[in-house]
């Protein structure tokens, strides 16, 4: 990509325009995680290809702001580019407004594209730009349509229905759901804009979005009339008809600021985070700022799902076990696949590859739930590493490879990171192995009081590791949809505070790591569900069931360093999972699978 030529083209807007700088969000109007490519302005204009980051551009500089899941990418991505890495939250990396007031002056004028940031990070950025010295922000500039040739257009990708028995609720219960919970928030109605709780709230799925289930749309709900705003080429008959057998009328995407201003509530419900600073401008009504009701009634499962997972998990962990066995098969004869010899070499991108081709054999399979990360040695340091043809090392019989990778099942999505031993390892190796098993079997065995926050369990992922001076900076946990995005919240387990409280039903991964930048990392994930543990007279107390099946390597794990609970839970996990799984594997496959679950 030509870095140079489109900053050139960029400033060229800006000189007309007469700003100071431009701002990318990694956002689109939805304010979704993963993005549309019509959206991927930030990627365009940076080269950085990871979810979450910030690009801004001056007259004569360039930076771009990511969290420590990038960095080393981040680096890499930007080498020979006029763009500055800024580390958040690390030391001495200034805000996006202290770095913008020093490099532009007091009084100059920036801009963003309102569509492609929310309400609250518009409002917030506004303020902290005035401290800089009275910076003023505009918001109605997308210079990317002037100069982004051949840019990507939004998708017409057809829609599909989500049965029933995968759903569990049909969409016209949903909807009364949500208008109680508006009534109880003093709401007449709300604008939703995340896609996928238009895609849950509607029992409908689509491929707008690489490895996410969604559509681009929004939806607008009134005490009495909802709509869908969408590109009608993609609701086909059926689809049409469904949705005025569920009460929901049709319009044009574009129609949506026409809705909003026609609207005739009293008030209305917008969740500043979520509703980008255009939509939350264009209404005239009064505004109840609320977080979205429907944030966490999809983040609890009910039945029909619940039993969705664990039918996915099922076959998901057939695919990991069957090609654990393959690649512990193959490993061996590494040395023998030199060229010549006839054979393929492993290499990151081809057992990628390979365990997709395994889990595409699955029932109800449909995508991969994100790109898988197939990290060999020094490349495990990488946090969202994600292997290319530029990038692509083969695989050696020592050392450590860090498989994160999932898939999206009709009936269930799935998120699963293991990191295994290739052949021989180094005591750090091992050292740095048994402290991340330490940490996820800790968070696998808490029990804790209903409704407290993913904050206060963050801990037990760390103590060990925090012992000997080491920490990851990613989150520990996040929830994962229903045949939905695998990151879904707002519940989390992490170090900073998320006031979301845990509840029964809901899932979340569990996922401590540790990095040792050009040495290897080790990350070890399973998807737990939360379920009852006990009631007393404290009240309900809520621990976690594993939903995974598969196992995690033993090789490389110290006992000495294991407590005897840890150990415990070990064995009692692998027990689960042989018993589980072996029926559906062939012989061999079985008795790898015994040996690979023997307790230790």
């Amino acid at each position: 990509m030509d870095i140079h030529q489109r900053l050139e083209d960029l400033r060229e807007v800006m000189r007309r325009e007469h700003l100071a700088a431009f701002i990318f969000p990694s956002t689109d109007p939805h304010q979704g995680e993963y993005v549309p490519d019509h959206w991927k302005g930030r990627e365009w204009i940076s080269g950085f290809n990871g979810s979450a980051g910030t690009a801004v551009v001056t007259m004569t500089s360039a930076a771009l702001w990511t969290d420590s899941r990038y960095f080393i990418a981040a680096e890499e991505q930007l080498r020979g580019t006029e763009f500055q890495l800024m580390k958040l939250k690390m030391p001495g990396t200034p805000t996006i407004a202290e770095w913008v007031g020093k490099e532009c002056g007091a009084g100059a004028e920036v801009a963003l594209d309102g569509w492609c940031s929310s309400a609250n990070a518009v409002k917030e950025l506004i303020v902290d730009l005035r401290r800089e010295g009275g910076i003023t922000l505009r918001t109605n500039l997308d210079p990317l349509r002037q100069i982004w040739r051949n840019r990507p257009p939004i998708p017409e990708n057809p829609v599909a229905i989500q049965p029933l028995e995968y759903a569990g609720e049909a969409a016209h219960d949903k909807i009364a759901r949500i208008r109680k919970a508006l009534r109880e928030k003093h709401a007449d109605g709300m604008l939703m804009t995340a896609l996928d709780d238009i895609a849950w709230t509607l029992n409908l799925r689509g491929t707008d979005v690489h490895c996410n289930p969604v559509f681009v749309s929004y939806l607008l709900i009134s005490s009495k009339d909802v709509t869908l705003y969408i590109n009608k080429v993609k609701l086909s008959t059926e689809a049409v008809a469904y949705l005025k057998a569920e009460g929901v009328g049709v319009d044009d995407y574009e129609n949506v600021v026409k809705g909003l201003k026609d609207y005739f509530e009293y008030n209305i419900l917008l969740d500043p985070d979520e509703v980008n600073y255009v939509l939350f401008k264009t209404v005239t009504r009064e505004i109840v700022e609320e977080e979205s009701p429907v944030k966490r009634m999809k983040t609890i499962k009910n039945e029909r799902e619940i039993l969705g997972f664990r039918s996915a998990m099922l076959k998901d962990g057939i695919a990991m076990t069957k090609f654990l066995y393959w690649l512990d098969k193959s490993i061996t004869s590494v040395p023998l696949q030199r060229e010549g010899v006839g054979e393929v070499s492993l290499s990151e991108l081809s057992i990628s590859d390979r365990l997709t081709s395994l889990r595409s054999q699955q029932a109800l399979f449909r995508d991969i739930s994100f790109d898988t990360i197939a990290a060999y040695g020094p490349h495990g340091a990488i946090v969202h590493y994600e292997p290319t043809p530029e990038t692509d090392i083969p695989l050696q019989p020592h050392g450590l490879l860090l498989l994160d990778s999932g898939a999206q099942y009709l009936d269930g999505t799935t998120d699963i990171t293991r990191t295994i031993a290739l052949g021989p390892l180094t005591e750090e190796e091992k050292r740095v192995y048994t402290l991340v098993l330490k940490g996820h079997i800790q968070i696998e065995l808490a029990k804790f009081p209903s409704g407290i926050s993913g904050t206060q369990l963050d801990v037990l992922a760390k103590q060990a590791m925090w012992r000997e001076g080491l920490t990851y900076l990613h989150g520990t946990g996040h929830g994962v949809g229903s045949y939905l995005n695998v990151h879904e919240g707002p519940h989390q387990i992490r170090m900073e505070w998320k006031p979301a409280p845990l509840v029964a039903g809901m899932t979340v991964t569990d996922e401590p790591g540790i990095y040792l930048e050009g040495r290897f990392g080790v990350r070890i994930e399973n998807t737990l569900l939360i379920v009852p543990y006990r009631e007393t007279e404290f009240g309900q107390f809520l621990q976690f069931e594993s939903l995974t099946l598969c196992p995690i390597d033993k090789a490389p794990i110290i006992r000495e360093m294991m407590l005897q609970e840890e150990i415990d839970w070990l064995n009692q996990y692998h027990q689960r999972v042989f018993d589980t799984l072996a029926p559906h594997l062939s012989d061999d496959e079985a008795a790898w699978l015994q040996d690979a679950c023997e307790a230790i």
